[in-house]
């Protein structure tokens, strides 16, 4: 159990939280949510010892293996592979150990340790970190790959699987899906369902808590409260507490009126498409949650556009990628107003290269794009987030896209992405990553576009603001094209799915429920088609096996052996001394001294063949079961 009684966190002279009392038991799976900044990721500090408690007590169990994702990744030049079987210490330890043991030519010791080496799964520790390489997106040749070779995402993605790699009793995982696609999500959701320890999850993903967690932390007004139940359940929880305070009652009704409008309209002109029926559950569960966020800081939306041309653009035929390397082709897309499709496709299938093709960004390799001329793209991207003026504050940015407006205009405007007094004119430099992430949404929203081509937009954003962001998509009256890791964004924001995969861009024919099982399903034909390839391995193949098998149990062997002799050795003593105390001479007075010697020399005897037979019939009994 992990205890926390009364407990006090400070970060300088702000307090985070205060009089935090509860207890996280062995085997639960905890999700921590909160704004940004009221605490989480120094919560985690905490339990690492990398920060005290101001007041309280904190206790947990002596000896307990906590794994936790590494913000930084050396520049090594080892392979990805290995980096990430580094995140079982006790298996490298005892690698450590077996070398130390074969220098010095210790069969016994060796296959002690062998032992252990099974008993921890060692000799499948290249199967289990390759296929955590393989879930989190990895291809074969990336698993070889040096560490140094990959890029800042995807080494945040290694760091993850050493944390999953590592045999721990407690998980601390905070945000692990913001540098993911959807396909590694749903993957890490399965896994960490699985996962017997404690878990103690940070994430603004909704419906990822929903998967995973059985109870949620919530710090909000320097105050940690513990709710029983998944994030949905605290939701209700939480909305019900504050539909009993009067003040808020008023702005509640106003909110769920607001979303019961996107129903009644989306109703009217709904398809029997599985995701539009999927949107409206989604808008329904809206409507009951929407008083657990009447304290949102967030309150912005989208005004109607001045032009919407039908077609907004068309795509024939169009073939996409980079000069010598074509990603997609022959697709053939038009979009209209009011058209609201998600992307779905595993990483690297081309899903953010066909945003940026219709952004303008690349130009097609082939086949024909014709916008219309009235066309108004707001584009978010990642990369969007380093166009900004980091000397410059989120005022001069407006004031110099909109030279017209008055200082208080904007002001109005910022406070509704929660940049509030003094805050509208500080440097953008010192901004969290979803400070920044906001005040690009911000500007998008302001520019009024006709065509939203939004790549990855919740990254960074905490469960308030993506909130807000879904109740502003939903009156957007233009067109949309999303990329999200996101379930709960995709599934109340679009009502069409576009599956990129294999160079193609097809309708699929689902929700994303469908798609779980078609990843499944993708998943399970790789795995058979590997068992098939190893169902008849080359005689080459089978030496190789073989000759692992022998080195593998060559130490068991030959301590076996060694014991063995040993054994024998002991029992010629045995024998020996038995003759002497067979002979009546040896009991003459005379022979005194010599009868207490040999007694002496027996009962050393014995006691070691004892032993030496006890270690032989362990080894014998370790070599039996590794045969």
């Amino acid at each position: 159990m992990i205890n926390f009684k009364n407990i006090s966190l400070r970060r300088g002279v702000r307090v985070l939280f205060s009089e935090a009392s509860f207890t996280i038991h062995n085997g639960q799976k905890v999700g921590l949510t909160g704004a940004n900044g009221v605490g989480k990721s120094s919560l985690f500090a905490m339990i690492l010892g990398e920060l005290q408690v101001d007041e309280g007590e904190y206790s947990q169990p002596p000896g307990l293996e906590i794994a936790h994702v590494a913000q930084e990744t050396p520049a090594l030049e080892c392979p990805a592979i290995e980096y990430v079987m580094d995140g079982d210490r006790a298996l490298r330890k005892l690698q450590q150990q077996l070398i130390i043991a074969e220098q010095e030519n210790d069969g016994l010791q060796l296959a002690q340790l062998h032992a252990v080496l099974d008993q921890i799964e060692g000799y499948t520790a290249h199967v289990r970190a390759s296929q955590l390489l393989n879930g989190l997106g990895f291809s074969e040749v990336q698993m070889q790959q040096a560490v140094n070779a990959f890029s800042g995402g995807w080494r945040m993605r290694l760091n993850l699987a050493q944390a999953l790699m590592c045999r721990s009793d407690v998980l601390l995982l905070d945000e692990p899906t913001n540098h993911l696609d959807l396909d590694a999500v749903i993957w890490l959701q399965d896994w960490l369902v699985k996962y017997p320890g404690t878990l103690l999850l940070i994430s603004h993903d909704r419906d990822f808590l929903d998967n995973i967690s059985d109870h949620i932390v919530h710090i909000e007004q320097a105050k940690a409260e513990i709710y029983t139940g998944n994030y949905s359940a605290f939701e209700q929880m939480r909305a019900e507490k504050l539909a009993q305070q009067q003040s808020a009652f008023e702005r509640q009704q106003r909110e769920i009126a607001h979303i019961q409008s996107f129903i009644t309209r989306f109703k009217a002109k709904a398809t029997k498409a599985k995701q539009a029926q999927s949107r409206i559950k989604s808008l329904q569960r809206m409507e009951l949650i929407a008083q657990a966020h009447v304290d949102s800081p967030f309150h912005f939306s989208f005004k109607t556009p001045e032009k919407l041309p039908n077609p907004l653009f068309k795509m024939e035929h169009a073939e996409i990628g980079y000069p010598g390397k074509t990603i997609l082709k022959d697709i053939l897309l038009s979009i209209s107003p009011g058209d609201r499709i998600g992307l779905l496709g595993a990483n690297g299938a081309g899903k953010s290269t066909l945003i940026k093709a219709l952004a303008g960004e690349l130009p097609l390799l082939g086949g024909k794009l014709q916008n219309a001329e009235a066309l108004k793209i707001g584009y978010f991207a990642q990369h969007q987030l380093e166009q900004l003026r980091l000397d410059e504050s989120p005022l001069w940015h407006f004031q110099k896209l909109d030279k017209q407006a008055t200082e208080k205009d904007l002001r109005n405007y910022l406070g509704g992405f929660d940049f509030q007094g003094d805050k509208v004119n500080e440097q953008v430099a010192p901004f969290s990553g979803g400070e920044k992430a906001r005040l690009v949404l911000a500007l998008l929203v302001y520019q009024n576009p006709n065509l939203l081509l939004l790549d990855e937009p919740t990254n960074h954003l905490d469960l308030e603001m993506r909130h807000a962001l879904s109740i502003a998509l939903q009156d957007y009256q233009g067109a949309m094209i999303v990329v999200s890791h996101d379930r709960h964004l995709l599934r109340s924001v679009t009502d069409q799915l576009l599956l990129v995969t294999e160079g193609r861009c097809d309708i699929f024919d689902g929700d994303l429920d469908d798609y779980k099982v078609w990843l499944s399903e993708q998943r399970k034909e790789i795995v058979d088609q590997d068992q098939k390839k190893d169902t008849s391995p080359s005689r080459k193949d089978q030496r190789k096996i073989e000759a692992e098998r022998r080195k593998r149990l060559k130490p068991l062997r030959d301590a076996s052996q060694k014991a063995e002799r040993e054994v024998e050795d002991l029992h010629q003593q045995q024998q020996q001394l038995e003759r002497l105390l067979s002979d009546s001479a040896l009991y003459q007075e005379e022979n005194k001294d010599k009868l207490k010697l040999t007694l002496e020399q027996k009962a050393e005897v014995d006691a070691a063949l004892v032993k030496a037979e006890e270690r032989w019939m362990q080894v014998e009994e370790q070599l039996t079961q590794a045969e």
